[in-house]
């Protein structure tokens, strides 16, 4: 099959693999489209990330079609679309025409939406229902959210949107982030701009220059400073990131704060296959029932080493204004 891999020298070329061959528990998927992840270039360059490599064939997420399925699988049948976040429990990551995971990882795509929008949801669409659900917000909680505009970010504010959560201060780097945000149905003085002066006074001010009851950080670094400034004592400070730096931890642990740590990951850790599921078929529900829509995408280009580069650096740059970035199998 074909693929775009990793050689020995750790450097991206296309290439041909063998065609995987499901388990007992497992189906083997012909991908239609898989989605670009930023952890998919910081595996290239960061040590952290590094050692979450399984496979020589990176991407972790993708949508398609069953095409044949182990001998103890009895939820799907040949020809189901689907879709999945695979993360390291594949035969392979997406970067290829198949790949062979565990039958509990996989749902049925939502009915009402093209392969495309389906391979956009699953690391973003993941991640955001943890938070969502982890947290147990109330209407009257004020929440920050950096980075809001991404991928996490924009679904999370669709989520609590949807479930009447409005008190939300939303950061963005350009103004095409915040147009984003307002067709969401932020207001304008809710969406403040990270590279203006005076950004923690702008954050506080947008929440009546109270402290916030919780600091989602989309971002890291010097946004998790940020975050940490404008917390309330006992506040809640929530990592997607990895990306604390020593002065905030500083801050964080001085107000008291607790910090909810959020990761997918965990959970293949325990091999809790049931979790990627449920948060499939729940996101499945959502969209189906136009509670939520999906994500806004962009296609980079068909299965090669040239579309996994560019989507590469546009997510280096950060410069994916707000979209999903998707390749066509």
């Amino acid at each position: 099959m074909k693929t775009v891999i990793l050689n020995k020298n750790f450097q991206l070329e296309d290439g041909h693999s063998e065609k995987p061959h499901p388990k007992n528990h497992e189906v083997l998927i012909q991908i239609k489209a898989s989605g670009f992840n930023p952890i998919d270039y910081q595996m290239l360059e960061n040590e952290l990330e590094r050692k979450l490599i399984s496979s020589p064939i990176l991407g972790r997420e993708l949508s398609g079609i069953i095409v044949e399925k182990g001998s103890a699988v009895t939820q799907f049948n040949i020809g189901d679309e689907v879709y999945c976040g695979s993360g390291s429990m594949g035969s392979n990551g997406s970067y290829a025409e198949f790949i062979a995971v565990p039958d509990a990882i996989v749902s049925l795509k939502p009915k009402n939406i093209s392969f495309e929008q389906a391979a956009s949801i699953p690391s973003a669409g993941m991640t955001s229902l943890q938070i969502f659900n982890r947290l147990e917000l109330h209407p009257e909680d004020s929440i920050l959210i950096t980075g809001a505009a991404g991928g996490v970010g924009s679904f999370l504010i669709k989520l609590l949107l949807a479930h009447d959560i409005r008190q939300i201060t939303a950061t963005v780097g350009s103004e095409e982030n915040r147009q984003i945000l307002l067709n969401m149905g932020l207001q304008d003085d809710q969406i403040i701009n990270y590279k203006e002066e005076n950004i923690t006074e702008n954050i506080l001010k947008s929440n009546n220059s109270k402290p916030f009851d919780y600091g989602i950080d989309l971002v890291g670094n010097y946004m998790a400073e940020v975050t940490a400034e404008v917390l309330k004592i006992n506040g809640t400070y929530v990592d997607v990131t990895a990306l604390v730096t020593k002065y905030a931890h500083e801050l964080l642990f001085n107000k008291g704060t607790l910090i909810m740590n959020i990761s997918n990951y965990a959970y293949s850790m325990i091999r809790n296959y049931d979790y990627y599921q449920a948060s499939l078929m729940e996101i499945k529900k959502l969209i189906e029932t136009h509670v939520i829509t999906p994500p806004l995408y962009k296609i980079i280009g068909s299965l090669s080493l040239e579309t996994v580069l560019r989507a590469h650096t546009i997510l280096k740059n950060n410069q994916t204004q707000g979209h999903k970035l998707i390749m066509k199998h």
